[in-house]
């Protein structure tokens, strides 16, 4: 998974949006928003995984790829027990008018969702939760964008 931070906000999916083929109503009722990336493939590091996720999703290539921490996440979606370890990096979209658009719809495979922009003051101070959860406050700190 890849933060792409601009002018204090970070471009993550809105779980409220997420769609899958022939669905109409919201595959995890309430939504959510979520770190952009997805699953590796078998034989593909988690750099080579998030760039590929990433020109998938937003057909874009990374600059300055950091990578930032490793986040084991336990949760529950659609109804069921999930578990993933989550390689999170930090990056620059190469496609400059992505940084522009404040709603950006994905098709990807089998759904569909949107991307958004959201406050980094609203992950702060619980406004907007943000997942995998981790301590963004402290990530961001360190990147320097706060």
């Amino acid at each position: 998974m890849c933060l792409f931070i601009h002018e204090g906000r970070v471009l993550v999916s809105n779980g409220r949006t997420i769609r899958g083929k022939g669905v109409d109503s919201p595959i995890v009722p309430g939504g959510f928003y979520r770190v952009l990336g997805g699953s590796m493939n078998f034989n593909e590091t988690s750099e080579q995984g998030v760039r590929r996720e990433i020109m998938e999703e937003l057909k874009s290539e990374i600059n300055n790829l950091k990578f930032l921490e490793v986040v084991e996440n336990l949760f529950i979606y659609g109804g069921e027990k999930c578990h993933e370890i989550v390689f999170l990096f930090a990056g620059e979209l190469t496609k400059k008018d992505l940084y522009k658009q404040e709603v950006i719809h994905i098709i990807d495979n089998d759904y569909a969702f949107n991307a958004v922009w959201i406050s980094l003051d609203d992950i702060f101070n619980g406004k907007t939760p943000l997942y995998p959860s981790t301590d963004y406050k402290s990530i961001f700190t360190k990147l320097e964008v706060i």
